[in-house]
């Protein structure tokens, strides 16, 4: 058996960070051409491998993780997502249970999404691993489907890793498309079928073109460290909270206010009103950027972030703001319909000038189906 498994990066569009990370409101969010990818193969030992280009384009091996083990991996190392694939599903699976280490798989991972860019590159390496996992192993697709497999990452980064996060970043690299989610009843992360699974709303089919410039400043951020910090604070506020929004604690209005954009944005989206969802795109970031300063976050969304969103708005963007965490990674403008080649252009140079030799400028596309899995031989 020998087989490839390919996931998308994914943006969050509006509403975020209100996906159960501070909040329990809603996203819109989409995946978008940028890729990692895992062939699995059979081994003698479970393997992990990191590799500098696609299998198919003659990838050379960065590092490597071989063990023969049939019991929980130990964590240390980069690995460390990949392992936690296998302890996930050692506590949840008992079928996955039954079967690991009576015949194991080597993987072989790479991902062209750039490092901590806030575009769920970590995380889409550990769904990589596991939906390998449960390729390799046949496990049951009705048990082990793709909402189960999107709640378990999630448990896999915040319980084993003790990474913060929420369950947008989850859910889009599996089901693919530009969707509205709803994430409520999800604040507290309890265990699994214990809370709703997150409710999935594709909205492509209503979209022609989606006119969007992302630009990765280059500036790795740790996602983990930033939401730590603030869900601590808003978990503390929402025990204030007595059902009145407009004298909610800071941190709980501001968050009711981030998901609103978002359901507002799925009416201004479905109408192609531009404007109007480019207006509500600069709220949603003016207020992460006034949460994150009521956090202690000195530079509020971050000075890279601010810095290129202040340019394209500059630049007659119709909106911008950040897609991960902020204190760097990815920011993305809205155009009108065919202004993206000399938006990309004019940001090119802004990175240039303000010297992030890092920085990347792309036209992105959405990415309409999510995973897939390729049989590479009979």
């Amino acid at each position: 058996m020998k087989f490839k498994v390919k996931l998308p990066a994914r943006i969050n569009v509006l509403g975020n960070p209100s996906d159960a990370v501070e909040g329990e409101h809603q996203t819109i969010s989409a995946a978008i051409n940028m890729y990692g990818e895992a062939v699995c193969e059979e081994a003698e030992a479970l393997t992990f491998e990191i590799l500098d280009k696609p299998t198919d384009e003659g990838g050379a091996t960065i590092s490597r993780f071989e063990v023969f083990a049939d019991s929980d991996l130990e964590y240390g190392d980069e690995f460390d997502l990949f392992k936690a694939a296998v302890n996930i599903l050692l506590k949840h699976s008992p079928e996955f249970r039954e079967v690991y280490g009576q015949h194991v798989p080597k993987m072989s991972f790479y991902s062209e999404i750039p490092r901590r860019s806030g575009l769920g590159g970590s995380t889409v390496l550990l769904l990589l691993a596991l939906v390998s996992l449960v390729r390799f192993y046949k496990l049951n697709p009705l048990k082990h489907n793709l909402y189960m497999l999107g709640e378990l990452s999630q448990r896999a980064e915040e319980k084993e890793l003790d990474i913060t996060c929420g369950y947008a970043d989850r859910y889009v690299p599996l089901f693919g498309d530009i969707a509205y989610i709803d994430y409520r009843g999800k604040l507290f992360h309890k265990p699994v079928f214990e809370e709703p699974l997150a409710t999935y709303e594709k909205l492509g089919r209503f979209v022609d073109h989606f006119p969007l410039v992302l630009v990765y400043t280059g500036v790795e951020h740790d996602s983990g460290n930033v939401h730590g910090r603030m869900r601590k604070l808003y978990l503390e506020e929402r025990l204030r909270f007595a059902g009145d929004y407009d004298n909610a604690p800071p941190l709980v209005r501001i968050m009711k206010q981030v998901g609103d954009t978002a359901w507002k944005g799925k009416i201004a989206l479905l109408e192609a009103d531009w404007e109007r969802f480019g207006t509500l795109m600069n709220e949603n970031h003016r207020l992460v950027d006034e949460m994150m300063r009521y956090c202690g976050f000195a530079a509020g969304a971050g000075e890279a972030d601010n810095r290129m969103i202040r340019a394209g708005l500059d630049a007659g963007a119709l909106g911008a703001k950040l897609t991960g965490a902020g204190e760097g990674g990815s920011v993305f403008v809205l155009t009108l319909p065919g202004q993206e080649q000399e938006m990309a252009g004019f940001l090119k140079d802004k990175l240039k000038e303000y010297g992030y030799q890092n920085g990347r400028v792309y036209i992105p596309s959405i990415d309409a189906q999510g995973l897939v899995i390729l049989d590479e031989e009979p």
